[in-house]
């Protein structure tokens, strides 16, 4: 989406950011003959603007709470898999002086408020709620696989279903698709081809906000569920192989047996 050198009229602007579901119909959004990118810059009445990813995110500018609201039921028609309760982010951009990127008491100092700038605002804020929404998701799957591995480490038998492991394994892996194949968390955006100059702000911006870092402690807990779930689901597949052995065995000796009966003892 090309930007222009417009900025919204205040000296203050009131960022709002939103992760409402799996994806976006962005095509769905415009008509046939415009082919949108993601992110999609949309200008809303009366001196708004709302910033919209593909992978569910939404970052509004300029907007009260109210408007908010009514502008995210609009979009309601076009998300995939949308969640009951998205998680939200807000903070007040403000005329800085010439300070690009500082973060204080949830506000952003900012040297312009012109759509570039917005946009790598958006950019941060939109992988921000991303990061918290999944956070809350793998820590809710940490909990759940932790007294597996507990039990592991006390030498105790785990008993948890085959389909329940494979559901977490199963989970972490679309949490994992997601925060590196769609939402490319450590990527930089395609934006600062267009205008390098603010690749100073978008470095500062993601460091204050701690992606790389959420991103990096996301991911080893992703990967310790997922090591967990397969231990556990292999020992029990060990296990079931065992018995499996134990109940040949028993067989073969009950049919030795009844063949010795047979030849010795059947009058």
């Amino acid at each position: 989406m090309a930007t222009t050198a417009q900025s919204v009229q205040s000296g203050e602007v009131v960022a709002r950011a939103y992760f409402l579901g799996q994806s976006i119909k962005l095509t769905s959004l415009l008509s046939a003959s415009l082919t949108p990118s993601s992110p999609l810059i949309l200008p809303i009445e009366p001196s708004g603007y709302g910033v919209l990813f593909a992978y569910g995110a939404v970052v509004l500018f300029g907007l009260s709470e109210v408007a908010s609201q009514a502008f995210l039921a609009t979009l309601a028609p076009y998300l995939e898999a949308a969640f009951e309760q998205p998680e939200t982010e807000s903070v007040t951009l403000q005329l800085g002086n010439g300070k690009d990127g500082k973060v204080q008491d949830g506000w952003i100092s900012l040297s312009g408020l012109d759509l570039p700038r917005l946009q790598i605002v958006a950019e941060v804020l939109a992988k921000s709620v991303v990061l918290a929404h999944y956070e809350i998701g793998a820590a809710q799957v940490f909990d759940q696989i932790e007294p597996y591995a507990a039990e592991l480490q006390q030498g105790q038998q785990t008993r948890p279903s085959g389909d329940q492991l494979l559901k977490q394994i199963g989970h972490t892996l679309m949490i994992q698709n997601k925060i590196v194949g769609r939402v490319e968390i450590v990527d930089k955006p395609e934006l600062l081809w267009e205008y390098p100059e603010l690749d100073p702000l978008y470095r500062r911006l993601e460091d204050e906000y701690e992606i790389r870092e959420r991103h990096s402690v996301l991911e080893r807990k992703l990967d310790l569920v997922s090591r967990t779930a397969e231990t556990v689901l292999d020992l029990q597949r060990q296990q079931t192989g065992l018995r499996l052995e134990f109940y040949v065995v028993i067989l073969i000796v009950v049919e030795v047996l009844l063949s010795l009966y047979d030849l010795f003892i059947r009058p």
